[in-house]
């Protein structure tokens, strides 16, 4: 047990770390707690906010008594009036935060939660799904919460409303909560979880969502400055696999402009880019004015001096600026889209341009991809299994068509392997990745 001797807050460089660890030790605490009633209660308990902070109120104090009388028993001085009051406030300032969600988002392994009224699920990957206690007793107190937590949000002014049904924001923890009302059946809201720790490529390809032969030849294709399209459906690692990129090939030095709808990428939050600008496309607010979208966003990244342009995914008119900027001097670009195959990227790409206030032909939209994207790199999921299934190289356009070989291959959960040389090969050789020792090893061009 500790002692503690210190005023009201902790003023001394030497008091703070002995009450911010005892801080952290009651918060895993009641948490665990927390969660174990919420474990207890099955799926039939309800719980709006107050009810939770209320328990996690009593919770508390259960253990500060605890903590007392452990340190009478050990013969230490307790806590002071003033010192405990403050201990109490951090703590449940931390564990209160999002009210009955702070549990579910406290939960180890939890990857996703999905709210749909009065029920709730927590997804664990992997096929694992759990429905858990609701959060809310009602639509009504669930809407309640969903605009505290928003009322709450330092990125700026969020509406969730009759007139503002769709809603989408950045937690505290870097989890992205979406929301829904009045344009679906039932009050829905969706918090996908993102990893505590960022993902390498050690990682990546420890756990087969890469190869060693996929590994090479895109690091030497972001070394080299190429421009890189990820493609993947929704949760297939898009955004892992470029950030685990940008980290192992991007250099210090390098200055980047990150642009997202909200932010994921925190490229930014490490040591690895220190030169970095995270920049996040902004709604309306209350009056309908101050949207600044993403399109706006990389075109005014173009005037910040950048050595890459980094949009975390490009789904509408951004996508003609993102282009442009990829063919304008800012090689080593990188983003992310939607779609089924390497191939398929192509054809969303030009269905975004086509819906664009440009409104860009077909033709247009071909001859702006050929010089502009270099690599496109897709992600395919099996029964919740990752993998880098295809790498495609642009090598022009003509038409209708965008003249690309698929120059990496694969199918299944074996080795892949380099099915044609890509015509980039002498700059991938200059990177460290060697296309002709990849296809002797193959045993030959297919």
């Amino acid at each position: 047990m500790i002692s503690i001797n210190t005023p009201t807050r902790p003023e001394k460089a030497t008091e703070a770390p002995v009450l911010a660890d005892l801080v952290n030790r009651l918060v895993d605490e009641v948490r665990a707690l927390l969660i174990g009633d919420e474990r207890a209660a099955g799926a039939s308990a309800s719980s709006d906010d107050a009810e939770y902070r209320r328990r996690a109120a009593a919770l508390l104090d259960g253990a500060l008594d605890r903590t007392a009388a452990e340190a009478v028993k050990s013969g230490y001085a307790v806590l002071e009036g003033g010192q405990e009051a403050w201990v109490r406030s951090q703590v449940l300032a931390r564990v209160c935060g999002l009210g009955p969600l702070e549990p579910l988002l406290a939960e180890p392994g939890v990857q996703n939660i999905h709210i749909n009224g009065e029920r709730t699920w927590v997804d664990f990957g992997g096929g694992r799904r759990e429905e858990r206690a609701p959060v809310a007793p009602s639509e009504q107190e669930l809407i309640g919460l969903v605009r505290r937590i928003a009322a709450a949000n330092g990125s700026g002014e969020r509406r969730f409303d009759a007139s503002a049904p769709l809603l989408s924001m950045e937690l505290g923890d870097g989890s992205r909560l979406s929301a829904v009302m009045d344009v679906s059946r039932r009050v829905s809201v969706a918090i996908r979880r993102h990893p505590q720790q960022s993902l390498d490529l050690d990682d990546l390809q420890g756990s087969g969502m890469v190869d060693g032969l996929a590994r090479g030849l895109l690091t030497a294709a972001v070394r080299a400055r190429l421009n890189v399209l990820i493609a993947g459906a929704t949760g297939a690692g898009k955004t892992t696999l470029l950030r685990a990129l940008a980290d192992e090939a991007i250099g210090a030095g390098e200055r980047l402009i990150t642009i997202e709808d909200s932010l994921e990428l925190g490229l930014d939050r490490g040591g690895a880019h220190p030169d970095c600008v995270a920049m996040q496309a902004r709604p309306a607010n209350i009056e309908g004015a101050g949207e600044v979208g993403l399109a706006e966003l990389v075109r005014h990244a173009l005037r910040m001096s950048p050595d890459r342009v980094i949009v975390g995914e490009t789904r509408g008119p951004e996508t003609i600026a993102l282009l442009n900027a990829m063919s304008m001097g800012t090689d080593g670009s990188m983003a992310t889209i939607h779609a089924s195959s390497s191939q398929g990227a192509f054809t969303k790409i030009a269905a975004y341009t086509a819906q664009a206030p440009e409104r860009l032909s077909l033709e247009a939209t071909n001859l702006l991809i050929a010089s502009a994207v270099h690599l496109v790199v897709h992600i395919a999921t099996d029964r919740g299994r990752r993998r880098v299934a295809s790498i495609r190289e642009v090598v022009g356009a003509e038409g209708l068509q965008v003249i690309s070989n698929e120059v990496y291959t694969r199918p299944g959960q074996e080795p892949g392997e380099l099915v044609v040389p890509p015509a980039c090969a002498a700059v991938l050789a200059e990177h460290g990745f060697d296309s002709s020792a990849a296809i002797a090893q193959a045993g030959g061009v297919r």
